[in-house]
């Protein structure tokens, strides 16, 4: 059995990022075996048990993830000139008024403040943002399984074999997309069930089958809903919800 990096293998147990769990060595907050580690870059055995002290679980605790409907318009990411971010819509007088959090806003929850997975300046609804590693991980990492649930209208001919390869069998960028759930909801309007999200990755499938979206909207992450908030407000997380 091999020795792996100690921040790789908090990541893959889903403890935090890397970037996060070099933090943690350094402040002496991480324990293999019981005992403390400090030495960024070191390695230890898969099997060997790993443990973080009460003050990284505060600090982790502490971090906030926001949900926001996102309207058409804003961009996920880092904009571009001319373009809006989405994330400047998080203030005080934006959030939902049927927020159940007690947490009160302060500009403390911006900062390290990231949208974990996209949707096109085109698209609307659920957007996350979040300060946890662990819960970026787990939406955006490299081995998510996380359903993102859309809303299509499209224009065109949907044929039944098209609606077949939306299923599976569509290539994008050279690669075999994983299988999704498609299904249509009526004449215009399709429901798009995915466990990946290439860029522009929809709106590209329904272009391979010959239609056209002119509206697409993420109504779901995982087992978070996009429900009832509004377009342009923005709730946090519940201590009791996940995705």
């Amino acid at each position: 059995m091999e020795k792996v990096r100690l921040s790789k293998l908090m990541s893959a147990q889903g403890m935090c990022s890397r970037r996060e769990a070099d933090v943690y060595i350094e402040q002496g907050w991480v324990y293999v075996d019981g005992q403390p580690v400090r030495e960024l870059g070191t390695k230890i055995f898969p099997c060997q048990e790993i443990t973080l002290a009460q003050t990284a679980q505060i600090k982790q605790n502490q971090r906030v993830t926001i949900l926001l409907n996102k309207p058409v318009g804003y961009v996920s990411g880092q904009p571009e000139p001319g373009y809006k971010p989405a994330v400047s819509l998080i203030c005080h007088d934006s959030r939902f008024l049927q927020d159940r959090s007690s947490l009160g806003f302060i500009l403390q929850h911006l900062k390290n403040l990231a949208p974990a997975g996209r949707l096109d300046i085109d698209s609307q609804g659920l957007l996350v943002f979040t300060q946890d590693g662990r819960i970026a991980r787990q939406l955006i990492g490299e081995y998510s399984e996380v359903e993102k649930e859309y809303l299509v209208r499209v224009t065109g001919n949907l044929t039944r074999a098209g609606l077949a390869l939306l299923n599976h069998g569509l290539k994008l960028d050279g690669q075999v997309l994983k299988p999704a759930q498609v299904s249509r909801l009526n004449q215009d309007q399709l429901r798009f069930i995915l466990q990946e999200g290439k860029k522009r990755q929809i709106r590209r499938m329904c272009e391979l089958v010959g239609l056209n979206v002119v509206g697409l909207k993420r109504v779901r992450v995982g087992r978070i809903k996009l429900a009832d908030l509004p377009e342009g407000k923005w709730r946090y997380l519940g201590r009791n919800e996940s995705f």
